[in-house]
Parts: C-alpha cells; structure tokens; sequence
C-alpha cells in the first residue's frame, strides 16, 4: 500500500487516531486530521501534529475536506453514519479503520479475540502464555495500544494478539486473521449499530477474509457466537464448560481437556481448580485462551503454568479491599447487562450493586432474577440512573448515590462482614468519567480512602 503523497484524512482524534495520523505521515502521505472537539479541547495534541507537517481541522467536520481525499481513516469512536461519512462512502471513496490500516502493514501472524464480554481477559491471557512459551508475541488493539504502534517492531515471526471490537471489526476490508475467536455476543452498543442483529454482523466480521488454512474458535453454549459458524470457511474449535465436543477444549469433570482434531484423543490441560479467577465466565475465557495457545503449538504444561500464574486484569472483578469483612471489588468494565451478570453471578449473595452511567440503550430489566436472588441493595449513578430505578422498581431496594463517591459510602455505611460492595454498572461511562478505566481508577482511590 503505497501512501507517499497520497492525501488522507483522519477522522477522530483518540488514541488510535493520533497514532494512525503519525504513522501515516511517516509513510510519506499528507495527512490530514479532523475532530467534533474543539481546538482548546485538542491543545495537547495540536501542536505535536502541526510539528509533523499534520493539518488540523477542529470543531467540526467539513465536507469539502472530506471529499478532498484519496484516502479516509476513520478511529473507532466515529461512527458510520456521520453525515460526511457517510456521504463520502455513498460517492465510493475509500474508508477504512486503523485497524484495518496496520493489517496491510503487520507482519507474523495475527491472532483476533472479540465477544460482548471477557475480551481483554482472554487477550491478555493469550499474550502470556504465548510469551511465557518463549514465543515473539505483541498484545494490542482495544486493550490500549493502538494496533498501528504494533507495525514497527512486528517481524515474520511475531504473534501479534489484538483484541478487536464491533466497532473495529465495521470497517475491515482485507483484515486476515490466522486464528480468530468469537467469545460470546450478547446485546451492546445497540445505541451505535442500530440492532442487535447489526451488532452481531460485525462481530461476524472477524471471520471474513479466513480461508481453510484458518482457525476459528467458537463458545459452543453462546447461540449468537454459534451462528457465525455458518458464515465462515475456517476451520472450527469450539469450547465449552458444559459437555465434550468433538474438537476444541472442554470441562469434564474437575479438568480442562482439548481434543487437538476430530477423532484425537482428549489432552489434559489442568484442574478447573487452579483457574485464579472468579465466575464461569473467567473459566470460558480459560478455555478459550487454552485453545488458542493449543493450536499455536504451546504444550499443555506450559499452558498450565501460565494460567496458573495469571491475575485479574485492571477493572475486571478487580479485588481492591477487604474493609471491616466486607470485600470491594471493581469491574468498571462491565460495560453492559450481560457483564454486570456475570459479575453478579460471581458472587454467592450479599452484594451491593453500583449501577449506572452512559445508557447504551441497554435493557435492565434482565438483571432482575439475580438482583432478587444475590443483592442487597442498587446503587444508582450517572444518566441512566432514572431509567435503570424505572425498570428494576420493586426488584431490589434501589439508592439514588448520583454518584461513585456517594455510592461507595451509603454501601458501606448500609454493609454488613461478609457483604461485597461491587461496581459493575452495565453502562458504559461517557457521562462523568473519561472511559471506564478512569471510572475504576475513581472507584478503587474512593475505597481506599475509606476508613
């Protein structure tokens, strides 16, 4: 892909923007950026752009900017159907997202994790092994590090393991992962794709350009995941806690086994008992990650180890303190319904659930078996604090906090030894906070702080 002085345009100035803006211009291209934000909100990284010969348009997109491309790079957090988007698309002109800008330019093999839920768990889980194993291996993608910075030090030889989203996965064209895993789809985002039918299709994505040299690894008790088996030529593994499978990796009894092809005999891989993490849920992404590892030519003892010696990631039923006898934990990344049951279901009872933030169109009523069956008390925070008290009314005892400081204290004011105070507020956190790691960062100093 021959950029020098090609003229591209990037739409949206994130992390992955500001990296795909710098990698573009060392490509030779003039580069263009344009942001809704205005010029005070992008002091930062203004002048660092204008520094690199990069234009800035701030406050808003132009047209003609638009339709003044050879090329447009469009970050995650923009959606399609922005009007000069979607009206340049519409003329045939060619957009694409970061992620499928560094596939043309990544080199080694790519190993692709998305699902509504446990994504960066089973990324980051991945990476280690594969590194533990003494394999090159990179990490990046929706997890932090835009997968453009991965580019330079990739080699022949590289595992890269990204960690991909819906919104991602919208705008590949030729985005070719050897092995690809779909963990679970479950409702979210509805508020950017439109429908769950949508939402689904893009994850479905990640299995587009596969072939049958490629590997495709499916949760065999997630129906949506399972769908997309129809949809793909790669090979499939699929994994499940529930009962043996022909092909992929499995619980039977207290054990982890994989069966490495059909008509294999079934390894063992390691007790269930020595998975680190909380919830059923960890022990999917274990299973997962297994398989892939697996199929990347790791040995079950090293994978062992591995897993044996894995912690929780940041944010992910995170244990931030034991205080009087009650525990606090943070999963500020249970960003939907689906997340926050699973964190729910962790727990055997005694909770008190902090919801609450961004609304993604999200329905809450869902939740009330198991608030009814595990919780104490809610919580409410943030925007969606009205609609979420509306649809679980009469469910659960339900505290308007309006916010995490005020939550965290009436928690633990109302806590008894034994309880569990847990945010996991099924929102995502645009409201009040800069993203959900900046919402867990405020959780865990508040907890601390307390006495």
């Amino acid at each position: 892909m021959d950029l020098k002085n090609k003229r591209v345009l990037v739409v949206g100035l994130g992390k992955s923007g500001l990296s795909a803006a710098m990698f573009l211009r060392g490509q030779g291209a003039r580069v263009t950026v344009s942001d809704t934000r205005s010029a005070l909100a992008l002091a930062k990284e203004i002048p660092t752009l204008l520094d690199a010969g990069i234009m800035v348009e701030s406050g808003g997109h132009g047209l003609l900017t638009f339709r003044r491309q050879d090329l447009i790079v469009v970050s995650p957090g923009v959606p399609l159907d922005t009007p000069e988007v979607k009206q340049v698309i519409g003329y045939g002109m060619d957009v694409i997202g970061e992620l499928e800008l560094a596939s043309r330019y990544l080199k080694g093999q790519v190993f692709a994790i998305t699902g509504s839920n446990g994504k960066t768990t089973t990324t980051t889980l991945i990476g280690k092994i594969l590194s533990d194993a003494g394999l090159p291996t990179q990490v990046g993608g929706n997890i932090g590090v835009p997968v453009i910075d991965l580019v330079e030090a990739s080699t022949p030889e590289t595992r890269n393991v990204l960690e991909v989203s819906s919104f991602q996965l919208e705008t590949v064209a030729e985005f070719h992962p050897q092995i690809a895993v779909v963990l679970n789809i479950t409702p979210d985002h509805l508020d950017r794709h439109g429908s769950f039918e949508a939402y689904a299709a893009a994850k479905a994505r990640i299995t587009e350009r596969q072939g049958p040299e490629d590997l495709l690894v499916l949760n065999g008790e997630d129906k949506p995941a399972q769908m997309v088996a129809a949809k793909t030529k790669a090979q499939i593994y699929w994994f499940s806690l529930r009962r043996p499978i022909k092909q992929g990796a499995f619980v039977h009894g207290e054990s982890i086994l994989l069966v490495p092809r059909e008509g294999a005999k079934a390894e063992p891989i390691m007790p269930v008992s020595e998975i680190p993490l909380k919830g059923s849920h960890n022990a999917e992404n274990v299973l997962a990650a297994v398989c892939v590892a697996r199929l990347a030519g790791v040995e079950p003892e090293k994978i062992r180890a591995s897993v044996r010696s894995f912690k929780a990631v940041e944010h992910r039923l995170e244990f931030v303190r034991l205080l009087n006898g009650v525990e606090y934990f943070n999963d500020s990344k249970a960003t939907n319904v689906d997340a926050t049951m699973k964190a729910v279901s962790s727990f055997a009872g005694g909770i008190h659930l902090i919801l609450g933030g961004k609304d993604k169109d999200s329905d809450y009523t869902m939740l009330s078996p198991l608030l009814k069956e595990r919780v104490k008390a809610v919580y409410t925070i943030g925007s969606a604090a009205e609609k979420i008290e509306r649809e679980l009314h009469g469910v659960v005892k339900m505290v308007g906090a309006g916010t995490i400081n005020v939550a965290v204290h009436e928690a633990q004011k109302a806590a008894v030894p034994g309880d569990v105070v847990l945010l996991a507020p099924a929102c995502s956190s645009f409201d009040q906070f800069e993203n959900y790691e900046h919402r867990g960062r405020t959780f865990r100093q508040i907890v601390n702080d307390l006495n």
